[in-house]
């Protein structure tokens, strides 16, 4: 019997369109104030639909249950465990959160089936975030007031959807990100990566989020140092960012400080815009034992009224000790294996995303709960996967020709 090679599964449109609705799924349902307000039943109720949406349109294409195994989704699953400990006594709502990170974490499983280390999914997040964008200046465009209101000191927010700064000015720099390193690869063209990257960074600048521009730009650093041996673009690349960097610190200096500090004063840049306050009275606050190693059960991310912003405190208030020690192993496990990989594109892309979250992580939260920061390392956990193996399928036979030696006539002279 002979056999030929099976090509890595060629992933159906459907598995776009899951990925899109997971993104859509962790835009949120709170920020600022939208042209035509926006109940947020209505919000929740699209964002929980594109949910149950994405994990149906997930098991459609793969009803074979055919998954990929993951070191990331699986300590994403361990981080249930203590997710529901905590959140059994708390009440509903608590339970209600648990139950969207199962199924978000159970897409994850049924799309692994596609992770092939390929940059499939990183056009898809590209698409569906720089969409995001579109509506974001779509907003700035109808309502220049309301898309940069002053309760938010002028910072560029979402004007048709509920959208922050800090959350345009990441999804800004990892479309930028992500872009950048697909021109390098040769993957895009000169033109269509301009297409994406110009306006992603205005939108970036306008948000003044210094958070996402060092996480974009360290991230940049040190994926483009992991192509620096093997790709000329890259050292090319690298050598003129060095320089015209050297030029603006030198001629714009004045200017990018007071972007940087935004009217800030000294002590309030200090304190990091009053972040520090409510870190040490998160801290200080007495536990026991169990809320010490489980946490208090998942909630909105907030301390006596004010956001923690900090992924690895709301894990700790929330999910306890446990929670953060399987946060760092699924972090630490895809740095361990991104620099295991051979350099390539893949690899560069995957160090971004986790470099870009890992920093992130220090102002933002996310780590623990459905999130799009959950969504760019599932994407660099796709990007650092294994490509499938082959697989031998069977081609058909081709029918023997029988020979009957009795049925050949044989001439007279022959005979003889």
């Amino acid at each position: 019997m002979r056999t030929v090679e099976r090509h890595a599964d060629e992933a159906p449109k459907s598995v776009g369109a899951a990925w899109a609705l997971l993104a859509l799924n962790v835009l949120g349902s709170a920020g600022a104030k939208t042209v035509v307000t926006i109940p947020r039943s209505l919000i929740q109720m699209v964002t929980m639909g594109a949910l149950v949406g994405a994990f149906t349109l997930a098991l459609t294409a793969n009803l074979r249950l055919r998954i990929r195994p993951s070191a990331f989704v699986f300590l994403l699953t361990l981080l249930l465990v203590p997710s529901l400990i905590s959140s059994v006594d708390v009440g509903a709502g608590a339970l209600f959160r648990c139950a969207r990170l199962a199924l978000f974490v159970g897409t994850l499983w049924l799309l692994s089936r596609w992770w092939d280390g390929s940059l499939r999914f990183v056009r898809y997040h590209i698409r569906m975030y720089f969409a995001v964008l579109v509506l974001v200046a779509a907003g700035l465009v109808v309502s220049p007031g309301t898309a940069m209101p002053e309760y938010y000191g002028g910072r560029l927010v979402g004007a048709l959807w509920p959208l922050t700064p800090p959350q345009i000015g990441q999804y800004s720099a990892v479309v930028i990100g992500l872009s950048v390193l697909l021109l390098l690869g040769r993957r895009t063209t000169l033109t269509g990566a301009a297409v994406v990257i110009v306006p992603s960074f205005v939108l970036l600048a306008m948000t003044h989020t210094r958070t996402a521009t060092l996480g974009m730009i360290i991230g940049l650093v040190l994926a483009i140092g992991s192509l620096f041996l093997t790709s000329a673009a890259a050292r090319r690349f690298f050598g003129w960012t060095v320089l015209c960097a050297s030029v603006g610190a030198v001629v714009f200096g004045s200017a990018l400080r007071t972007w940087f500090l935004r009217g800030q004063s000294q002590e309030n840049f200090s304190n990091l815009t009053g972040r520090a306050k409510v870190w040490d009275s998160l801290l200080s606050a007495p536990r026991t034992t169990g809320e010490t190693v489980f946490g208090l059960g998942l909630g909105d991310k907030s301390w006596d009224g004010l956001p923690i912003d900090n992924s690895w405190l709301a894990v700790y208030n929330e999910q306890g000790l446990l929670g953060v020690a399987i946060v760092a192993a699924f972090l630490l496990a895809l740095g361990g294996i991104a620099l295991l990989r051979p350099p390539s594109l893949s690899r560069a892309c995957a160090i971004f995303l986790i470099s870009y979250c890992a920093i992130s992580s220090y102002t933002e939260v996310g780590l623990g709960d459905a999130s799009a920061y959950l969504l760019h390392l599932a994407l660099a956990a796709s990007l650092l996967a294994a490509p499938a193996p082959a697989e031998p399928l069977p081609t058909p036979e081709l029918p023997r020709q029988r020979s009957d030696i009795s049925r050949i006539r044989v001439p007279r002279w022959a005979r003889r």
